[in-house]
């Protein structure tokens, strides 16, 4: 009798234990894709305006730019004087395509892939066209937002030749 008792205990035990146990959170990653694709359409439709403001909206305050041929831009102030630099170039246009969305299995960062195309004048005043490759990687925010944390891009365009000696 005693070790069937014994037994009962433990088993109920378990059972409270089981159900204490944390659950595992939801798994969002879907809703989260959708949610950060349409971030991207967003801010493309910015990049497109030329908005300033609206761009910054999507960067977290302590984000880091990685512009080409530049040092690292850290912070919203040194973004945002990279956007007024970019969007003062004479014949300035820019848009971007997300190709990809993966949001990590616990639901707190994120990463995007895609291309850009962009025109701007030359020298001469003659419309140059650029296209390139971006990645930029998102945080969840406590609340709930998701924002860019980094944010990198470059040209498909051949890097000059090097000097000859």
């Amino acid at each position: 009798m005693l070790r069937f008792s014994t037994l009962i205990v433990t088993f109920a035990l378990l059972a409270f234990m089981w159900g204490c146990a944390p659950q595992p959170a939801p798994d969002t990653r879907e809703a989260d894709e959708r949610a950060i694709r349409e971030i991207e359409i967003e801010w493309s439709k910015a990049v497109a305006a030329k908005d300033v403001e609206r761009c910054m909206s999507f960067y977290a305050d302590d984000a880091s730019e990685f512009e080409p041929n530049k040092p690292m831009d850290t912070g919203k102030d040194a973004i945002r004087k990279g956007y007024d630099a970019f969007f003062a170039i004479p014949g300035i246009s820019s848009s971007f395509q997300t190709a990809k969305v993966v949001v990590a299995r616990g639901g707190d960062l994120a990463y995007t892939y895609g291309t850009n195309a962009t025109t701007m004048n030359d020298a001469k005043g003659k419309p140059v066209n650029d296209k390139g490759k971006y990645v930029t990687v998102y945080a969840k925010q406590p609340d709930g937002k998701w924002k860019v944390v980094a944010d990198i891009f470059n040209s498909d365009l051949p890097a000059p030749a090097p000097p000859k000696k």
